[in-house]
């Protein structure tokens, strides 16, 4: 065992160390070594790069990582959603990159709920991904204490939309995104995309791979047989992440592939592969074509009830992403222009989270569920009916002095839940840029001698329209039927209106 020193390349006054034992930890492409203090690792390209390789690299540790740093939320994407290379060096004549370590929620505390097989092991995106590891009754079933409940995968896939419109926000497209380039820890509600040194840059850096099977747009897919120089060939880009985001998002939320149905293009399984994928590409959960619908007989138990559409359809996942899925894997599983951008599902899934309802079962393994909009709500994954009236609040808008328009914005309430600013004020965003003060609460809901009220903790104009009454900061206010509420005298405050549900 040695400890080596290595200089940047950026930086010829810098040098870092790593230990080598003989034995790196190898990834696709590159070796892995730790600094000595486990700080970084140093991941050296097995084989020589050439001048553009070397070009990107440089880009992407200097240009990039200074945007990053010197832009908002620079902190929340650095520690929280990026692990980006920090400096590029050499050694014995190849290339490698300095790295920061990954945080220790990323690693299996437990792992299996039976074996610690992969105690330690990183949390791998495709652990998570699938229905099998997840199965009560599968041999190898990964520790409750790992999976997380339903809610955290949307506030996992609310880290990587995030991730995803920094980097086109840079002018960069990912090209590779996928389960295998993310570590994601559903206890903490936490995502980190990793193996970042392959980003595009348009026009400068084309992709040098097309992206993994799972995740490779259909248009790349089905034109992958042209030479790279024909101009009908098509890429990994921007559109091609706009395609790969919502893979990612679907499989964290349903535990399945939303193109792999029960459709047969081709006896050989590859080219079957490449033509589901690609050319014939076609939504398992189609409106109006059901021929890609999975055939429940032919699944593996293994997979159920993840695989039983009927059972839990898409639509669980609330209107805002279904309409979201229904314009990727619709409308633009073909036609990469009509692909929602990545700032379109985080508002959609920050949405959503205003929907969840808590399962009244506390055996029920995904706790939260999203309410459907019915007079009798439940759970769709245990199917516990909802128990007692819950207030449904609709939130509405200044449109001109005295005309108040809906939002498209819904806010459900469970006992303890808390009331933000970016309920209250539409100028307030709920995004990345929230100040520590945004993130306090401003009151909370609870249910109180048999009746649902508002305890106002910091709302200063808080008024019940309803009753002309003001209701002062440390009082409560009660939720009754067709009640109006102004949350907000200031410039972007909200009325919101009660609906009772479940009477």
């Amino acid at each position: 065992m040695s400890t080596i020193t290595v200089k940047s390349i950026n930086d010829t006054a810098k040098s870092y160390q790593f230990v080598d034992n003989g034995e790196p930890m190898r990834g696709g492409v590159k070796d892995v070594y730790f600094s000595p203090d486990r700080k970084y690792v140093v991941a050296i390209f097995r084989d020589k790069l050439d001048f553009n390789q070397k070009e990107r690299l440089q880009r992407i540790t200097n240009k990039y990582l200074a945007q990053i740093q010197n832009g908002d939320a620079g902190d929340y994407y650095l520690n929280e959603v990026y692990r980006w290379p920090t400096d590029v060096i050499e050694h014995k004549g190849l290339t490698g990159i300095i790295v920061p370590i990954y945080d220790s929620k990323f690693f299996f505390k437990k792992g299996y709920e039976t074996s610690d097989l992969i105690q330690g092991k990183e949390k791998n995106g495709k652990w998570f991904a699938g229905p099998k590891f997840r199965n009560p009754h599968f041999p190898l079933r990964v520790a409750k204490s790992e999976l997380g409940d339903w809610l955290s995968y949307f506030q996992v896939s609310v880290n990587l939309t995030r991730g995803v419109k920094k980097m086109h926000a840079m002018g960069l497209a990912h090209s590779d995104l996928s389960y295998n380039n993310v570590l994601i820890d559903p206890t903490s509600k936490s995502a980190c995309m990793i193996d970042l040194d392959g980003l595009v840059v348009p026009g400068l850096f084309p992709a040098e791979v097309i992206g993994t099977a799972e995740f490779i747009a259909p248009e790349v897919l089905s034109t992958k047989h042209l030479n790279k120089t024909d101009p009908n060939r098509k890429l990994p880009s921007r559109l091609t992440d706009l395609h790969a985001l919502p893979v990612l998002i679907y499989m964290f939320l349903l535990h399945r592939h939303p193109l792999k149905g029960g459709k047969v293009h081709d006896l050989d399984t590859e080219k079957d592969d490449l033509l589901s994928m690609g050319e014939k590409a076609m939504f398992i959960e189609h409106p109006t074509d059901a021929t890609n619908r999975p055939k429940i007989n032919q699944v593996s138990k293994w997979d159920l009830p993840w695989a039983d559409i009927t059972k839990l359809p898409y639509s669980i996942t609330g209107p805002y992403l279904k309409t979201l899925f229904d314009k990727v894997f619709i409308d633009g599983l073909h036609n990469p222009m009509q692909r929602p951008n990545a700032e379109e599902w985080e508002i959609a899934l920050l949405k959503t989270t205003d929907l969840m309802q808590k399962c009244h079962n506390t055996s029920c393994e995904q706790k939260w569920y999203v309410f459907d909009n019915t007079n009798t709500p439940r759970c769709p994954f245990c199917n516990t009916a909802h128990k007692g009236t819950l207030p449904v609040l609709d939130l509405y808008y200044q449109f001109q002095e005295t005309v108040w328009k809906p939002e498209n914005h819904r806010l459900m309430v469970y006992n303890d839940q808390y009331l933000f600013q970016w309920h209250v004020n539409r100028n307030i965003a709920r995004n990345e840029k929230l100040t520590a003060e945004q993130k306090v609460p401003v009151g909370y809901f609870t249910f109180f001698n048999d009746k649902w009220v508002f305890v106002n903790q910091k709302l200063t104009s808080l008024k019940d329209v309803t009753e002309d009454k003001e209701i002062p900061v440390g009082t409560m206010l009660e939720l009754t039927d067709g009640k109006k509420i102004l949350l907000s005298k200031e410039e972007g405050g909200r009325v919101i209106v009660v609906t009772m549900a479940n009477k």
